[in-house]
């Protein structure tokens, strides 16, 4: 038996924000990031739209890119605090993540962070408030999803938190937010969407339910990111769109070991992070070759490369094909091809050789490695991450 889960209501379009004063309820948490929101104007619409609604609203605000545990233990605390009846959260995907685990807390105060670990392990939601997600980038999707991703800093390690409770109430896609995002965080976000979308197609989880979603994604994205990155409005909204329904695909057929291996990598390293977003670009290529050993995936590779028009003769040609097509979208959006080039070099050659193993065995042992269509050995996790850092090309 299979499970296909959504909000229950997504509002789209531009100014679709508005949708806030419809709510019906008494106190509002209002979870937003660094500042952009307020920038712009959207926190300020936002309180006044939930306002309008005959709620008090509080606000948390600075939920720091990559979010921590910290961060979700402090937010939960406010909640029990002030007990909202509705979480509204605004921004990237790290405000929102963050909020979604700050509300497991709040319902159950006496859970631990370790209790959630497991996926799909978190109790029934729901008993004190509900959720309302307002993605202002192009590419998490964590609107629409039942995942959330947090780091314990102290451990460097980030935590994909899965399970179908998380997923919002209410979902606002409103490309008005979206418009704010600098080319660089347009490209990285892009190309995690594009990663949902691929990796959703090729899990061993696909259905016809999610197929659909995850093909007109691809082609969307394909079609609209480079232009979006250019600064093109109706192509900025388009991909707002694109990321949505790559999110609706990999929240019920789930990822692959690109997000793995995103994941384990991203706050390891003593340099620096290596942006979520800009790791799925880099290492998606070398993923699809190593997947494409196995039968079935070499099959959807191909179905993909045909769906945005790439002409091959034969799998093999296709998925060769599709692998160039990525590397070229990359470049053609300033993303580094590897890991080594990442932000000029501040991913030191020696610590990263010296945490290999540490980190494959990690990425292995991630949530989204189990859906992936060919399950790594140690030895095979070790050489495809030598091979991200270096730029190379997969032939095992």
């Amino acid at each position: 038996m299979g499970r296909f889960t959504l909000p229950r209501d997504i509002y789209h379009g531009s100014g679709s924000l508005s949708e806030l004063k419809n709510l019906k309820g008494k106190r509002a948490f209002l979870v937003v990031g660094g500042g952009s929101m307020k920038r712009f104007g959207f926190l300020d619409k936002a309180q006044g739209f939930l306002k309008e609604a005959g709620m008090e609203v509080e606000l948390f605000e600075n939920v720091e890119p990559d979010p921590s545990v910290d961060t979700v233990m402090r937010g939960a605390e406010a909640m029990k605090k002030f007990q909202p009846d509705w979480i509204v959260s605004m921004g990237g995907g790290s405000p929102i993540d963050a909020a979604k685990a700050m509300w497991a807390f709040y319902e159950y105060p006496d859970t631990t962070f370790e209790d959630l670990i497991t996926p799909f392990s978190f109790p029934e939601l729901r008993t004190k408030a509900r959720f309302c997600a307002i993605p202002s980038t192009s590419g998490t999707a964590t609107e629409v999803t039942a995942f959330s991703v947090i780091t314990d800093y102290e451990k460097g390690i980030k935590y994909p938190l899965a399970d179908f409770n998380i997923t919002p109430d209410i979902a606002i896609v409103d490309p008005e937010l979206a418009e704010t995002m600098p080319p660089k965080l347009t490209a990285y976000t892009g190309m995690d969407a594009m990663t949902h979308a691929i990796e959703a197609y090729v899990s061993t989880l696909h259905c016809d339910y999610t197929d659909p979603l995850a093909l007109h994604a691809i082609k969307m994205v394909h079609e609209f990111l480079k232009k979006s990155y250019d600064g093109n409005k109706e192509a900025k909204e388009r991909m707002h769109n694109a990321q949505c329904l790559a999110g609706m695909a990999f929240s019920n057929a789930l990822l692959g070991i690109v997000h793995s291996m995103a994941h384990k990598t991203g706050a390891a390293y003593s340099g620096g992070h290596i942006v979520h977003g800009c790791a799925n670009a880099m290492y998606l290529p070398r993923v699809i070759q190593f997947n494409a050993k196995n039968s079935e995936a070499a099959g959807r590779y191909a179905e993909i490369a045909r769906f945005i028009g790439l002409k091959g003769d034969t799998e093999e040609e296709l998925i060769d094909l599709l692998v160039k097509e990525i590397k070229a979208m990359n470049d053609s959006l300033d993303i580094p091809c590897c890991i080594k080039t990442y932000e000029g070099g501040i991913i030191d050659e020696k610590e990263f050789m010296d945490k290999l193993s540490k980190i494959a065995e990690l990425a292995i042992g991630d949530a989204c490695t189990g859906s992936n269509p060919r399950i790594p050995t140690q030895e095979e996790m070790e050489k495809l991450l030598k091979a991200c850092y270096y730029g190379e090309d997969i032939d095992f």
